[in-house]
């Protein structure tokens, strides 16, 4: 268990409603999920399901409609043409990660995991009993992974690699020409990649790419999606891998032994979703471009914070070095006495000091008054600091 990590988010989470609680204001920046409501579609779709009592158990891997409707969604996106049978169903997106390493690493094998990055990716890798390296994402690259860099750091002992595109915390997305040197690399050393791309239709400036679109690489590459980030749909804890066809089995066999099955009329409303009008998730992603261009120019106009402008997700991760603080200290402080609840750049590996994550997720006042709070913070901390 001492292995075992945490998400930060969630603690902030129940200081800032403490907070609440005792009559104070808080902006919430730190929750990292969209403040949508699940699309009124879904919703039909799931009470329909339940109407029609699919209560009970259900196959392992998910329905063949549903496994049949992710298919379809991946192709006429044009992400990738895959049979149902490798597509696996599961009570959220973490289950993929859980069981894709579970699956693929012994003691003493090495996962390379984005550092700033998702900190499951370290827990659950250090848990199973693997050994993880963390590929430094930085500011002068974009928060991007460097190849030449993930080169360097493989041994005999690497197993895995964990990318992740759009990139949470830092908003950033892989180019194309990232993914084809990553897929050379996966291919030459043998590598099973694990792609997550939960975000990849949040996205501001393109096609999403993925290492998926390079040859060798789709009978080595999990590929770990969603339905929280698109749909609006967190709390339904539906997830989805698409599986090289030789880990499908082993994969099925951890769900059997976990969860049994997804909630068969939560796969009813994920049906919908895929098959559903579009038009909720290009709102919902307009509505982010503005928010995220709202905060980027904020924070920018605040002496001692730089931020870059993310192409994908809906965070944010501003540089805060120049303020002589350490990330933890002043993302604690920001809650305290400034009302505004972010998460330190920390809390998603030590790669992450000098900067914080906040999420924007939220509407464009509360993102105004939360930046106003910061630039009153700021300010007061400067005039301290020269007494």
């Amino acid at each position: 268990m001492g292995r075992l990590g945490t998400e930060s988010a969630f603690a902030v989470l129940a200081q800032a409603q403490a907070l609440e609680r005792s009559g104070r204001k808080v902006v919430h920046l730190e929750i990292g999920e969209p403040d949508f409501s699940t699309p009124a579609h879904i919703v039909e779709a799931a009470q329909a399901g339940l109407r029609a009592g699919h209560t009970h158990y259900v196959a392992a891997p998910g329905t063949v409609r549903l496994r049949e409707a992710v298919a379809a969604y991946l192709e006429r996106n044009g992400r990738m043409r895959v049979p149902p049978e490798r597509v696996v169903i599961t009570p959220g997106a973490k289950p993929i990660m859980f069981f894709t390493i579970l699956a693929t690493c012994e003691a003493g094998d090495e996962v390379l995991f984005p550092d700033p990055g998702f900190p499951m990716y370290e827990s659950i890798a250090g848990f199973s009993g693997a050994v993880p390296v963390p590929v430094p994402l930085r500011e002068e690259n974009d928060f991007r992974v460097d190849p030449a860099e993930v080169e360097s750091l493989i041994t005999p002992r690497t197993k895995l690699l964990i990318l992740n595109s759009p990139h949470n915390p830092c908003g950033s997305a892989l180019t194309s020409a990232d993914c084809e040197a990553i897929a050379d690399i996966a291919v030459r050393h043998d590598l099973t990649v694990l792609s997550d791309e939960v975000y990849w239709a949040t996205r501001y400036n393109g096609r999403h790419v993925s290492v998926l679109d390079f040859d060798g690489m789709e009978e080595r590459t999990v590929l770990l999606d969603g339905w929280s980030k698109p749909f609006a749909m967190t709390g339904w804890r539906l997830g989805f891998g698409v599986l090289p066809a030789d880990l499908v089995e082993p994969v099925t066999r951890l769900i059997v032994n976990s969860v049994s099955c997804t909630s068969a009329f939560s796969q009813d409303a994920a049906v919908a979703a895929l098959e559903g009008p579009w038009k909720p998730v290009e709102d919902m992603v307009a509505e982010f471009r503005t928010r995220r261009d709202v905060i980027v120019a904020g924070l920018n106009r605040v002496p001692g914070i730089t931020c870059a402008t993310p192409q994908g997700a809906f965070y944010v991760f501003p540089n805060v070095k120049a303020l002589g603080m350490a990330s933890s200290v002043l993302a604690a402080r920001l809650l305290e006495e400034a009302g505004v609840a972010c998460l330190s750049g920390t809390a998603f590996g030590s790669w992450g000091e000098g900067y914080l994550r906040l999420s924007y997720a939220n509407s464009v006042d509360n993102i105004r008054t939360a930046v106003a709070s910061i630039e009153e913070f700021c300010g007061a901390h400067r005039a301290l600091a020269h007494t």
